[in-house]
Order: structure tokens, then C-alpha cells, then sequence
């Protein structure tokens, strides 16, 4: 590993990131020239040379870098990365022990010490996501020391960055054996189809876990269900094993029908009993009401920005508004698991989204659960952006009929 540059930090920024914060922020450094190239290692130091930390350059959404050791005479080594695994591990033994579950998170970037690299385990097959050219650079000694660290079937990665920030297509095969897929997972006795080597996705979005407990533990015996942005059906596969009478998964994307499916019959739920509708999810609100369809069970769970022919969603303007759609199709005494991931708002300002769409729809509503991420997905008080996750269970009560407007700008 090359040597660290000596890097000065505005005070603003330094006294931030002695505090502990781990991102190194756009605007904390004056000459983003001195940095060199990504992957760069990094001494960090305040106006007057006092050392602040070890970090890297690295350019993300989230900024230019991370900050990954307060200890000023650290090497960045095999050693180094090995050692954050081996911790990340530990924290884990009790997930690893169970039996029931065969899917889960191993590293959480800056959770664990490391921003920049998330690391998920898929029974015996581990996944690495690489969010920036700098963390990539690294790549070798993070492979060695994983391979160092842990029994393996097989390793896989996929390569978040690019020069526009989005995922790199590649082959996503890192060494080990390669998997048969599907690789049939386990979550908490459930099972679910994931493919390591077919785009950016495999199939599950392990942050879940709890949630998706909860619907099939207490929320779907006898209920109709709707699971909005649906993905490959997580939610429906488990409300239909909790006794929904029917479960309806809406989703945009082709796939989802076939990827839906897949995962009913991975549980020997026939799928074909079930509605699976593949289409504009906006819009199917206003074909909901306009049928007149209401349900006992809705799960929204949008992505923090969506875009379509005739619309734009962003979860920081729009989700009022869009709760204002899903009260309507809700039965009164109904459930809403109201969910987002973005980072953008903090749980306060999800549940202000909540109380101003119940007002404006003339709503009572009981909070009856929250969650946050699980406890693999590792995060740091000191960076509370990386405790995304908020879902909320509202139970919806006394609705008065109203007509509610249009929820998103046409364009």
C-alpha cells in the first residue's frame, strides 16, 4: 500500500470527523487535486497538522471518501482489512448458528468500520458490492483477507460505481466454486430463490428480514393483501404463508410476474392462485379506487426516487402524497406498512408524512410497530445517515369519505 498524502481539512469538516463521523464530505477539502487518484490513502489533518484519521479517496453519492482508522501510525493492509472482518464476524456468530436463516448481511461499510463495501452471506456464498473506484482499488487485500477469514463455498461481486454512479455489468464471479442457481435461501424458515451472477440485484433485499417476519407472523391470517412496488414478492410469498386469502403484487418491471412466481413455488405456494399484476404502480392506485378495491394489508415500499412515462416519485416530496392514495384503498381498520430507504429524512420526518396524509385525508390512525435496519446491517450513531431503513405499521381508523386529489404532476 502506498503511503498516505497529507490531507488539510477545513475546521468545519475536521470537527466533525474527530467527533467520529466517517464520510469525508465534498466540501472538507479546498484542493480536491492534492487527492490524486482514487483509492488513495489519505492523512487527515486540521489547520494546524493535528492528525484527524486515516481515510481514502473514493468518490460516491455520499462524498469523496472514508474515513477508516483514528489511528495515526495504521497500516492499510491485508492484515488491516482482515482484522475488521474477523469483528464483523463475530457480531454474527449468532446468525450464522441459526439454522432458519441462511441469508444475512456480514459487513455494513462504515457500520463496521470500512465505508465503501458491503459484504452479505448467501449460505456458504459470500457477496461483496463495491460503491466506488477508491474501495476498488483495495480489492486484492479485501478478497485475501475475506478468503483468510471465513469457510466458503464461493465469492461473488458486483461493482456499484461507474462514471455515473450506477452498476457496472461484468462477470460477477470472484473465486471458490461456482453456485447452481437458483440458490435456494433461508429467512427465518422461509425459503427464496437468489441468483449472484444476474445483474445488480439477487433477488431479496436482505434489510427486510424483521418485517417480512412480522407480516407473515401477525398481520396475514385472513387478510387481503397489496404489496406495492412489489420486486420479486418477498412480502406476498410471506403473507401468503401467514393465511392471506389473497395476496396482489404490483410491480413496473417484466420480470417481476416470472421472479414472483419463482418464489411462491420455492415454498410450494401456488402462484398462479395468487394476482400478480405487472404494471404502472401509480397508476394501478387509481385503478384500484376506481374499482372500488380495498384491502387489509397494504405494503408501500417505494424506492427513494422512481420514474416513469408520464410521472416522477421522490420519496422526500412525494410519499405524503402518496399515502394519501394508499389510505383510500385501505379498509378502515385496515394496516398500512408504510416503508422507505431513503436517507434523505429521518424517522421524525416519515412520521410527519404520515400524520400530514392522515389529516388530509381525515384519518385517525395507532402507530402500531416500527423498525429500523436489522441488527446486521451494523450502523454507527455517529453516522446516522446509514440507518436508512424506516417502516411503520398503521393501523388506519374512522375514514370519512372524501375525494382525494391526484397525487403526483403529470409531465
Amino acid at each position: 500500500m502506498t503511503k498516505p498524502i497529507d490531507i488539510k481539512v477545513k475546521p468545519k469538516y475536521a470537527m466533525k470527523l474527530k467527533k467520529g463521523y466517517p464520510l469525508i464530505e465534498k466540501e472538507a477539502i479546498d484542493h480536491k487535486k492534492l487527492l490524486g487518484d482514487e483509492g488513495r490513502l489519505l492523512k487527515l489533518v486540521d489547520e494546524r497538522n493535528t492528525f484527524i484519521g486515516i481515510g481514502y479517496y473514493g468518490l460516491q453519492n455520499k462524498g469523496i471518501g472514508w474515513v477508516i482508522s483514528q489511528k495515526e501510525n495504521e497500516i492499510i493492509n491485508k492484515a488491516f482489512f482482515a482484522r475488521k472482518f474477523q469483528e464483523a464476524f463475530e457480531k454474527r456468530k449468532a446468525l450464522f448458528a441459526d439454522n432458519d436463516t441462511t441469508a444475512f448481511r456480514v459487513f455494513n461499510g462504515e457500520g463496521d468500520g470500512l465505508g465503501g463495501i458491503t459484504i452479505d452471506y448467501y449460505d456458504g456464498f459470500y457477496m461483496i458490492q463495491w460503491y466506488s473506484k477508491g474501495i476498488y482499488c483495495f480489492r486484492e487485500a479485501i478478497v485475501d483477507a475475506l478468503c483468510d477469514s471465513v469457510d466458503y463455498k464461493g465469492i461473488y461481486e458486483k461493482k456499484r460505481f461507474d462514471q455515473k454512479g450506477q452498476y457496472v455489468e461484468d462477470d460477477d464471479f470472484v473465486t471458490g466454486e461456482r453456485g447452481t442457481f437458483p440458490l435456494i435461501v433461508k429467512e427465518n424458515g422461509v425459503n427464496f430463490a437468489v441468483y449472484l451472477n444476474d445483474g445488480a440485484m439477487t433477488g431479496i433485499f436482505l434489510d427486510q428480514r424483521e418485517v417480512r417476519k412480522a407480516i407473515r407472523t401477525r398481520y396475514s391470517k385472513g387478510a387481503e393483501v397489496l404489496n406495492m412496488f412489489s420486486y420479486t414478492g418477498a412480502f406476498s410469498v410471506n403473507a401468503a404463508l401467514g393465511g392471506a386469502t389473497m395476496t396482489t403484487s404490483v410491480d413496473v418491471a417484466n420480470r417481476s410476474r416470472s421472479k414472483t412466481l419463482e418464489q411462491f413455488a420455492v415454498n410450494e405456494v401456488d402462484g398462479e392462485k395468487q394476482q400478480i399484476v405487472v404494471d404502472d404502480v401509480f397508476q394501478y392506485f387509481k385503478y384500484a379506487a376506481r374499482k372500488g378495491r380495498v384491502f387489509d394489508l397494504v405494503v408501500l415500499d417505494p424506492p427513494s426516487f422512481a420514474k416513469t412515462k408520464k410521472r416522477t416519485f421522490s420519496a422526500a416530496k412525494d410519499y405524503t402524497q402518496l399515502l394519501q392514495e394508499t389510505i383510500e384503498i385501505t379498509k378502515n381498520d385496515g394496516v398500512i406498512v408504510a416503508s422507505t430507504n431513503s436517507s434523505a429524512f429521518d424517522m421524525r420526518r416519515f412520521k410527519q408524512f404520515i400524520q400530514a396524509a392522515c389529516k388530509e385525508t381525515k384519518t385517525d390512525y395507532t402507530i402500531l410497530e416500527e423498525y429500523r435496519l436489522p441488527d446486521d446491517f451494523q450502523t454507527t450513531k455517529l453516522f446516522p445517515e446509514g440507518n436508512y431503513l424506516k417502516v411503520v405499521f398503521i393501523k388506519i381508523h374512522s375514514i370519512v369519505e372524501m375525494s382525494v386529489k391526484p397525487a403526483f404532476t403529470v409531465f
